[in-house]
């Protein structure tokens, strides 16, 4: 399982983020490569408002490493 600190950048103002993230932090977090968790951790300094566009698909981020990683988000969270 991902470090506590990690778990509380997860938590934000917003359930819908707070959702995303955590669901994707405790299912599949684990099981990134190094490379991917330091996008991971690198999307997390993105402002909430901008990081919610991208997670419900509004926007696409300019960086297509950090793109992986919202795709990867937003797949963990469907059923």
């Amino acid at each position: 399982m991902a470090n506590t600190r990690l778990a509380w950048q997860c938590r934000r103002g917003m359930l819908e983020l707070d959702l995303f993230l955590s669901t994707f932090l405790e299912k599949k977090y684990d099981q990134l490569s190094s490379d991917v968790k330091k996008d991971f951790v690198d999307l997390l300094e993105t402002a909430d408002t901008e990081l919610l566009e991208y997670l419900m698909g509004r926007h696409v981020h300019k960086e297509a490493r950090i793109q992986y990683v919202i795709d990867a988000i937003r797949k963990s969270s469907t059923p």
